[in-house]
């Protein structure tokens, strides 16, 4: 298995058209990079809502046509999934689906809430009877116990009593609502399809469909779709600070995706050739580690003027886990995802690019295997700063003492790797990168470099995966 960040989780909805599901099942095709441990859709013909949910991928998960013919209706959301919070489990897929009192609900969740596991506790002690160990759950007790006349309200009330990030998908017989939570750390795009509002979590699954894209659901902002139109409404403090995360644009989104109103690939493109700026070396080429690696070393070798060469080809028919027969075998991992091409390294000084480094295990066999190759040095660059602290808003992350560079200086990290050189490029360059797109500043959530946590967590939380007390 690599050494990565996972992906979170991916929100996809419709509504107002005929083909909903079968075109939430394309957005979520689009959007399966964000998560490949399961899939839902959820379809309203205006009376009911309807469901089908399963472990695995999209294309497994909804492999019959017959399928589609139990989905009817003009709305529909999806969800792809991995586990940041819950299990792996069939229980804890998405869309969650349930009746209450006021009819029927469906909500489908990209994020994380830093304090989901005592709002659980408290409702549990009042009676609440909880089905799944996802956090989205707890979103849906608090809606369905609020005494307020309208959804809109209902939900706001839910909303304002938990902390963290959240963009929704949520859907009713007769209405969809997008959320994005006041610091906007997930991203949230709104799109129109031939009438119909169209809501992602990235644009690619908008070119998919042929989609129009609109604009991005703004910090805080709660948008209400129906037969009538959209509506928008504010209902969050106004002094929250916008702290979209930077690791979007770093590794998760794909490349052909517009989020927080910038393109992910030029972006990309743009922190390679700043790290080529800060940290050159000399050599023979330029490659990359694929697949999340490729626009940044593209930028590098632009900047730096050094040839960009294929060296390392991926096996894209390889899942996030494989099987392992025998123990004897299981050094393989690697391998059966990377092959290096001796022909384009042996000899060479090479340059080798990456998103980050998480634990180092993978790094240090990339190395290895590209020196097997032939090559005479290999320098690591990497584009973006040290990951020295876990994330609590929606991206799988190991605790801190598993984190290389929270224990370990650059040099050390380098010589495990067995690297010749080893740098990252700094928040200076990571700053300057991101200034070439927008005319106004955005106060990213680094966290996962500095430590500085927009949104505080429990303590016991902080102490048992930061690793700190």
């Amino acid at each position: 298995m690599f050494d990565k960040f996972h992906d979170e989780c991916g929100v996809f909805g419709i509504f107002g058209h005929p083909e909903a599901a079968n075109l939430t099942y394309l957005g979520l095709y689009a959007l399966q990079h964000r998560g490949q441990e399961g899939c839902g859709i959820v379809a309203s013909d205006g009376l009911h809502l309807k469901a089908h949910l399963g472990m695995g991928l999209v294309a497994d998960v909804f492999r019959r046509d017959d399928i589609f013919e139990r989905l009817p209706g003009s709305s529909a959301i999806g969800h792809v999934r991995y586990s940041t919070a819950g299990g792996n489990d069939m229980k804890n897929v998405q869309p969650i689906v349930v009746d209450y009192s006021r009819g029927s609900i469906a909500v489908a969740h990209n994020g994380n809430l830093v304090n989901a596991q005592e709002v659980r506790n408290a409702l549990e002690k009042s009676g609440s009877i909880f089905s799944t160990t996802s956090d989205t759950e707890t979103i849906i007790h608090l809606l369905a116990r609020s005494q307020s006349d309208s959804l809109v309200e209902r939900l706001c009330e839910a909303l304002m009593q938990v902390k963290g990030a959240y963009s929704l998908a949520i859907l009713t017989e007769t209405r969809m609502i997008a959320v994005r939570d006041p610091n906007g750390f997930r991203p949230l795009s709104l799109g129109t399809l031939d009438g119909a509002f169209v809501v992602s979590s990235e644009s690619c699954a908008f070119d998919l469909i042929e989609a129009e894209y609109i604009r991005e659901v703004e910090p805080g902002e709660v948008i209400v779709i129906d037969k009538n139109g959209m509506q928008s409404y504010f209902p969050f403090p106004k002094e929250t600070r916008n702290t979209p995360c930077i690791f979007e644009y770093i590794y998760f989104s794909r490349p052909d995706s517009r989020i927080f109103n910038r393109m992910v690939y030029p972006v990309r493109k743009e922190f390679g050739r700043q790290l080529a700026r800060q940290y050159p070396v000399d050599a023979d080429l330029v490659m990359a580690v694929p697949d999340s690696g490729m626009a940044a070393a593209l930028g590098y070798a632009e900047e730096a003027g050094i040839p960009f060469e294929l060296g390392l080809i991926r096996n894209h028919y390889v899942g996030r886990t494989f099987i392992e027969p025998q123990q004897s075998i299981r050094h393989f991992g690697v391998k059966l995802k990377l092959n290096p091409i001796r022909e384009v390294i042996e000899g060479k000084r090479v340059i080798v690019v990456d998103d980050s480094i998480v634990r180092g295990t993978t790094s240090r066999k990339i190395v290895k295997m590209i020196r097997n190759a032939g090559a005479k040095e290999v320098h690591v660059r990497i584009s973006s700063p040290p990951t020295s602290y876990p994330c609590f808003y929606g991206i799988d992350t190991p605790s801190r003492k598993e984190l290389i560079s929270a224990s370990h200086t650059i040099e050390e990290i380098a010589r495990y790797i067995t690297a010749d050189s080893l740098c990252y490029l700094n928040l200076d360059g990571l700053h300057a990168a991101l200034a070439q797109f927008g005319d106004h500043k955005i106060d990213f959530c680094e966290a996962c470099f500095s430590g500085n946590y927009p949104v505080k967590f429990p303590r016991l939380r902080e102490s048992n995966q930061l690793g700190l007390f």
